[in-house]
């Protein structure tokens, strides 16, 4: 496996990306997006871990516009911060900065991928609504049905027009996102164009594939949820 941490261009400066590439040709390319806490250790060994599985993985800071890259665990308050400097145009000018990028490195969009987590989870519905991808798979995506006014709107009005196949997966006990607004956007999605898939965890909140987090971390969830999210990439890419 080669990493790098490299810079790509976009409209807005040029945005340090860390990149996973498995010794042997990649099966496919996935996009890693962030938590609310940037590209740190735990995001950049999920990348690995999807180059370990046989993907190209890169994961964009989208955070590259501001002076702070990172973000503590610790620290909510700078992470909600963090999360108010993003647009829904400004997370698009990134995946769109990753998409170019893959494109470059010699993979179709059918087989380009995106997953994300927490803040990246509804990046990943965003991307999947509004760009013919392969596939997304969106961990605990938050702020997708009721939007984060004044800059992240709803997005569940664009369930009916998915332009790329989207898995989400989530936990009953997320304080962030209720159970019953999981449920809606499962019943949005009935109209997708595209294959899509809702996957609850009774036992898990938010975070439960973050295993820094040890009060956050779900093996079992973790585990099973890794586990679809290969074999939704594996079948759709």
């Amino acid at each position: 496996m080669r990493t790098q941490t490299l810079e790509l261009p976009t409209a807005d400066g040029l945005m340090p990306t860390y990149e996973a590439i498995p010794d042997e040709p990649p099966r496919a390319a996935v996009i890693v997006i962030q938590e609310a806490y940037g590209v740190n250790d735990y995001i950049e060994r999920v990348a690995r871990d999807l180059a370990a599985a046989g993907y190209h993985a890169v994961a964009p800071n989208l955070f590259h516009r501001t002076e702070c890259l990172t973000v503590d665990y610790g620290d909510m308050k700078r992470a909600i911060e963090m999360i108010q400097t993003l647009t829904d145009e400004s997370e698009l000018t990134d995946v769109d900065a990753a998409i170019a990028h893959l494109r470059a490195a010699g993979f179709d969009d059918k087989r380009i991928g995106i997953v994300g987590f927490c803040m990246g989870g509804r990046v990943t519905f965003l991307a999947c609504a509004r760009r013919a991808i392969g596939a997304g798979v969106g961990f605990y995506g938050g702020a997708i049905v009721t939007g984060w006014p004044p800059k992240l709107a709803s997005l569940i009005g664009e369930a009916d027009s998915m332009k790329a196949p989207w898995l989400g997966l989530f936990g009953d006990n997320d304080q962030s996102i209720p159970v019953e607004h999981v449920e809606q956007l499962r019943d949005a999605l009935k109209a997708a164009p595209v294959e899509t898939e809702i996957v609850r965890y009774p036992n898990a909140g938010h975070g439960f594939h973050s295993e820094p987090r040890p009060q956050s971390y779900v093996p079992e969830a973790a585990a099973d949820a890794w586990r679809r999210t290969l074999d939704w990439f594996g079948r759709l890419l």
